[in-house]
């Protein structure tokens, strides 16, 4: 008997519990909402208190504090004249009346509010500018520190839909809400890790313990068949038996091959599917020319990283499928593999009853066949489906089937290159 793996062992317990006891005070507890209230309001009351600074130096600027004064009056006491460096309309007013003169000195000063108050809104709005870049680029750095226990989560979440359960989180940090999400998620991959885990080994224990009687019932049924002396009802009773005993360690093999496929794919190596189709073909070549089933179809080279046995299992369910459940006369079977979009394709066409479109999502689970093959033992045990979809998103892959016009199926097998 060839060699099998040994049943999946059980991870071990954890150590830790999420579920701690509330902490005595629980309005110190720094939550996610406390932490953003002072984040935010903290960059808030800085970004007021720099600005209010900035507009206090501008104003001061603005006001030429400790520049030279607006007016010059030289002269003497009989003859007095007035010069501005920044209001030449006043320069030379001499022996004009008061009046003239005071509208004068009133519209320089006016022209120098104004021009007081523009480089102060135009300076206003370049540091607020400013502030605002600097406030922008200063939260989106907090918020991406914020937020990175939430993307540690999202890209364990998606190893875990990968059927990679042994990730954990192991969030480090404040007890927050954000913690105590992640511990509640590590918590519950424990659960399923452990649940998954004990269906596995449930599973292959069972396989193995029935692998051995199944063996020896095989071995007896041979030597008393190989008998010349026994009778011929005896002998017709023996291949039955030997027929029945055959499709239970079919039965109990693709149960173990369902276990072992339900997980990722650890160890890949380069597998050419054009090769493994060839494969799947001369096997099944004897069967089908014993039904009248012709295979045709091109194989073309195309090399996926994966198991190479996992691999053949699936081309060699499919087309066995297709040669055992088609016409009884005229039949044919297509097998082709190309690439396309980036991706390995293989696809398994043949003739065959007329199944239905809502037939179809029922054939992929086990022991499911269509109508009334349900109960027929002549054509397989019902795992083949079920074994090829298992392998197929074991290697990351995705398999579709349409019923074909005419009659029979078009089974299209999905795997990235």
């Amino acid at each position: 008997m060839a060699a099998t793996p040994a049943p999946p062992q059980a991870p071990p317990k954890p150590t830790w519990d999420p579920r701690r006891p509330e902490p005595p005070f629980p309005w110190l507890r720094p939550t996610i909402r406390i932490r953003l209230t002072l984040l935010y309001g903290g960059m808030f009351l800085i970004a007021g208190i720099l600005l209010l600074s900035i507009i206090y130096l501008l104003a001061a600027q603005a006001l030429n504090t400790g520049n030279e004064p607006l007016f010059k009056i030289v002269g003497s006491s009989s003859n007095i004249s007035v010069t501005s460096d920044n209001c030449p309309a006043v320069n030379g007013a001499d022996n004009i009346r008061l009046e003239e003169f005071n509208q004068l000195i009133s519209a320089c000063i006016d022209h120098q509010r104004q021009v007081a108050l523009d480089n102060l809104l135009s300076r206003s709005l370049l540091a607020l500018l400013g502030l605002a870049i600097i406030a922008f680029a200063f939260g989106y750095a907090m918020a991406g520190r914020v937020l990175s226990p939430l993307g540690r989560i999202l890209r364990t979440a998606r190893a875990v839909a990968g059927s990679d359960l042994s990730r954990r989180i192991e969030l480090d940090g404040p007890d927050d809400e954000i913690k105590e999400l992640a511990d509640t998620f590590d918590d519950m991959l424990e659960r399923l890790q452990r649940a998954f885990t004990a269906q596995q080994r449930f599973v292959g224990n069972a396989s193995h313990e029935l692998r051995t009687p199944l063996a020896i019932n095989r071995t007896l049924l041979e030597v008393h068949l190989s008998d010349p002396k026994a009778p011929v009802e005896l002998q017709q009773l023996g291949k039955t038996l030997l027929a029945t005993n055959e499709r239970s360690e079919q039965l109990v093999e693709g149960l173990l091959l369902l276990a072992r496929s339900d997980n990722q794919i650890v160890e890949r190596k380069p597998v050419d599917l054009a090769e493994v189709a060839e494969q799947a073909v001369d096997q099944v070549h004897g069967e089908a020319v014993a039904k009248g089933v012709l295979i045709r179809g091109e194989q073309k080279p195309t090399v996926v990283q994966g198991n190479g046995v996992l691999l053949e299992r699936i081309a060699l369910n499919l087309v066995q499928n297709a040669v055992r459940y088609n016409v009884p006369e005229g039949g044919w079977v297509e097998v082709t593999t190309e690439t396309q979009h980036g991706q390995a394709v293989l696809v398994v066409s043949n003739t065959g009853p007329v199944v239905p479109a809502y037939e179809i999502d029922n054939l992929f689970e086990p022991f499911r066949r269509l109508r009334t093959e349900r109960t027929g033992s002549d054509k397989g045990v019902g795992l083949g489906l079920s074994i090829v979809r298992s392998v197929t998103r074991a290697h990351g892959g995705h398999i579709s089937a349409q019923p074909r016009e005419g009659g029979g199926l078009v089974m299209r097998v999905t795997l990235p290159v």
